[in-house]
């Protein structure tokens, strides 16, 4: 999974040609590290038609305002450099694949 900052964001987020899921999370956040591993999976199985990338809201706090983020883990999916689907908490795999399959 690819880290990106406030710096990286535009460039791998929003100008990508594949819908990108953004990860908002941070070290303290045990559902993120929850997730971690479950996203991990995605980005490996679903790379043909998905990117998948962590922001960490501590270090990059002008993404996470620009979203209006207030909870970690906040899943973000992003297509044609808009926002398209928002989700907040950690989930498992299968629901998480269900939740994408409307938007891929």
């Amino acid at each position: 999974m690819t880290q990106v900052t406030d710096a990286t964001f535009a460039d791998e987020v929003l100008a990508n040609d594949l819908p990108v899921l953004v990860d908002f999370t941070a070290d303290w956040c045990p559902p993120c590290r929850q997730i971690a591993p479950v996203l991990a999976a995605v980005a490996s199985e679903e790379a043909h038609r998905l990117k998948v990338v962590a922001l960490d809201v501590d270090h990059n706090p002008q993404t996470q305002a620009a979203y209006g983020v207030l909870s970690m883990p906040t899943l973000m999916v992003f297509r044609g450099g808009q926002p398209v689907k928002s989700m907040v908490g950690a989930r498992a795999k299968a629901r998480l694949l269900r939740e994408l399959s409307e938007v891929l």
